[in-house]
Order: C-alpha cells, then structure tokens, then sequence
C-alpha cells in the first residue's frame, strides 16, 4: 500500500477529518442530484462515473493491483519442463491403458502438490509432457512425479502380506515421540491379512519396502486388528508429506524414465513481461491517439471506456483463476484491437446520421442499432474460434484461447454497451454545442 495512505491511516484525527470531509462531499453531491433536472443531473452522473471509474483504476493499480493477483504461466513466472517416456521392464510392459493410468497417477501427484495450473498431457504413445509453474525445488518435484512408489510388507518368511494396492489412506502426521511419521489405514481385505501377520509373528519383525528399498522393519509387539500401521524414519514434515502424497496416489502402472528435464527461469519471465508491457504501452498509446485525433470527444470516451475494458479483462482472470501466458498476453493485446474495431465501426455509422440531419440522441441510438449486429457477428465468429482452440488446444494455446474469448465478452460489453451510455450521457450534458464539430464532421 502507498506510504501516503499508512501515514494517514496512523494518524486517527487526520482520517477522521478526511473521512468527514468526503462524507460531506457525498451527501451535498446526492441531495444536489435528487434536485437537478436536465442537462445539469447527466452532467452529475457523467462526473460521477468518471470520478468512480479513476478511484477503482487508482486502487486496482496502485494499492491493490489486480496484475498481481492473475496467475502467471510457466512462460512467465519459470518453473520446469519435464518430459517422461514410458519404459518395458519384465515384470511391467507398456501398454496404452498403462500409460492412460501413469498419466492419472502423475496428474494426482501433481495436484496434491497445490502447483497452479499445471500441464500435464501424453506426447505420441508412450511420452508424457509436465510443466510445473512457480516450482522452487525442481529435484524433489521430480523425485514426487516419477517415483514408481510400489510399497509391500513381507513377513520373516519372505511372503508379501498387503502391498500398496491394499492401502486406503496414507496421511502425514506426528508420532508419539514427536518425529513425522506416514499413517497407514488398509482397505478391509488387506486389514485382514494385516491383522493375522501381525497375530502369527508377534515378537518378530515385518519389513516395510517403498520401490524395494527397504524402510524399516519394525517388531511387532502385538496383533494390531485395526489393520493400521505408521512408517517412521522421516528427518522432515516435507518429507513424510510427500511420500503420503504418491502411496495415496498409487505406483505407477509403467515405469517412467526423465529424457528431458529443463528448468526455466524466472528472469526469463520477467524479461517477457517487460517487454510485453512495453509493447501493450505502444499499441495503446497508438489506438488512443488514433481515436482522439480522428474522432476527438467520442475517441476519448471510446479511450475511458478502454480502460474500463482492462480492468473488466483482468477481474474477469482473478476470478475465473486463468492462468496468464506470453501467448495469452498477445490474446490480451488482441482483444484490445478488437474493441476499438467496434467502436470505430459505431462511430462511422452515427457520423452517416448525423450526415443524414438526425439529432445527437437519435443518431447515437440509430447508429448503435445498425452497428450492432455487425459486432455481434463477427464477435461470435471469434469466440467460435476460441472454443475449438481452447478444446483441441493444450498449455500456451489454451491460455490464448481463454484471454481471447474473454477479450470478446469485454469487447461487446464496452464496445457496445458502456461506450453507448456514456455518448448519451454526454450528449445530454449539454456540454458542447456544436455537435458536428465534437465529432469531427466539417460542414
């Protein structure tokens, strides 16, 4: 937050003051536009509304940015690229249903690790392609995705008693003595078998293997029936959470083997993002000096209603949780493009009846009219092809289809909707006289 706004906040009489002063403000301004009539209340509304509109555009860039709460991609914010291959081994060969599965296991993993928006999708029949954005520790990532995680119990005498596909549940959580511990509850079956080991070898020790490694073999001191066990010998909580997270996950149907495993950095990202807003920068100040210059009061209302635009896109990313790419970022750019296509298209068609001799009011609805189902047609054709390339799509292109298609809606509620309400309200104002000249018809 400013300094300004903390220094204000931490002196109580001066924010009681400035609190007073706006609420006098306000209600002087509402009982002033209970009694104005005309020209002088669309005048009130239309200071309003450009008051209201700067305040939330102050808020949202300076005290709370929105910028900051969009999820940024892999592109943007770094993180790792890695890319597995299904491999034969005599005891598991690859097939399509095992790798379809080591798909839905890595995924599950994935998600128990809270990443934001990953990607996870087969490449060809047997890879399978995972970016991760924002990961801080690519090595234990990795140890987490490609771990086959095959846990047994095996009795003295060599036999395997209940094995990984038996467990219900698997949660970290803090032993007796204070150390980090995997607790263990089977399903009924497999509690059974448990709970007759345990009775048969009493005194004697079952051995615990993950990936046939051996983990511990603790003495069993008495029958456990409950068919529940906990696994020690994790230094950290990180630890015994991770290896809960891929024993609830299940093994691997397939083993997985790492043929690529590329980190990107986050200097890239932010090389990316400055280079983006420089060129957002640009095509703005281009669009909006193309507006005013040839439309000049209504481009810069068509300009105000732009920035209305912005903030509706962005709000409209923090609440759908989208994820924001480089690719996404050029559907952003695009989408601003789109939106001054609609209100030149308007414009020209009320400067035609303004031509025609029509009043202010009738040619901004008149023009309006006509013009709207021409931007409807070709906004719905874009958002056609922002659906099939969201469907058939995958990572970066999804992520241009998404701000693409919200582009669109933002497109047709300013373009069309906004930018209409505030032409009338400034018609009504009375402020210029020559209608003509305020919108650059000579004449």
């Amino acid at each position: 937050m400013l300094s300004w706004i903390e220094a204000l906040a931490a002196e109580p009489l001066y924010l009681a003051a400035v609190l007073l002063g706006a609420g006098l403000v306000v209600l002087g301004w509402v009982l002033g536009f209970r009694r104005a009539r005309g020209p002088t209340r669309s005048r009130m509304v239309l200071i309003t509304v450009v008051v209201v509109v700067l305040a939330g555009a102050f808020y949202f860039t300076r005290v709370q940015p929105l910028l900051g709460m969009v999820n940024l991609g892999l592109d943007l914010q770094g993180g790792i690229h890695v890319v597995m291959e299904a491999v034969d081994t005599p005891d598991r060969p690859v097939t399509e249903e095992g790798v379809r599965k080591a798909v839905d296991v890595v995924r599950d993993r994935v998600d128990r690790m809270g990443v934001a928006e990953p990607v996870i999708q087969r490449q060809g029949a047997r890879r399978i392609i995972i970016e991760l954005p924002g990961i801080k520790d690519p090595d234990q990532a990795i140890a987490l995705i490609g771990r086959t995680a095959v846990l047994t119990f095996k009795d003295p005498e060599g036999n395997t008693v209940v094995t990984g596909d038996d467990l219900q549940s698997a949660d970290w959580q803090i032993g007796p003595g204070g150390e980090n511990v995997v607790a263990l509850k089977f399903k009924p079956d497999g509690a059974r078998r448990f709970a007759e080991a345990t009775t048969k070898f009493v005194k004697q020790q079952i051995a615990i293997y993950l990936d046939e490694e051996l983990v511990q073999a603790p003495i069993v001191e008495e029958p456990i029936p409950t068919g529940e066990a906990i696994i020690r010998g994790y230094e950290t909580r990180e630890e015994a959470q991770r290896v809960a997270a891929i024993l609830t996950s299940g093994a691997l149907p397939v083993k997985l083997e790492i043929i690529e495993n590329r980190t990107v950095s986050a200097t890239l990202g932010s090389d990316s993002i400055a280079r983006s807003k420089v060129a957002a920068a640009v095509a703005v100040g281009l669009i909006l000096l193309f507006l005013i210059v040839h439309y000049r009061v209504p481009g810069l209302v068509a300009a105000f209603a732009l920035g209305i635009y912005a903030f509706l896109f962005m709000g409209a990313l923090v609440t759908l949780n989208a994820t924001l790419t480089l690719p996404g970022i050029a559907g952003v750019l695009l989408g601003m493009g789109m939106a001054v296509d609609a209100n030149i298209i308007i414009f020209e068609r009320v400067r035609e009846e303004l031509r025609t001799g029509r009043t202010a009011r009738s040619a901004i609805d008149t023009g309006f009219a006509h013009s709207l189902r021409t931007i409807v047609d070709s906004n719905v054709t874009t958002i056609i092809a922002a659906v099939v390339l969201y469907y058939f799509g995958t990572g970066p292109i999804r992520g241009f289809a998404v701000t693409l298609f919200i582009g669109v809606v933002a497109t047709i509620i300013t373009g069309v909707f906004i930018t209409r309400y505030l032409l009338r309200l400034l018609m009504d104002s009375a402020f210029f006289g020559n209608v003509r000249a305020l919108w650059g018809i000579r004449g």
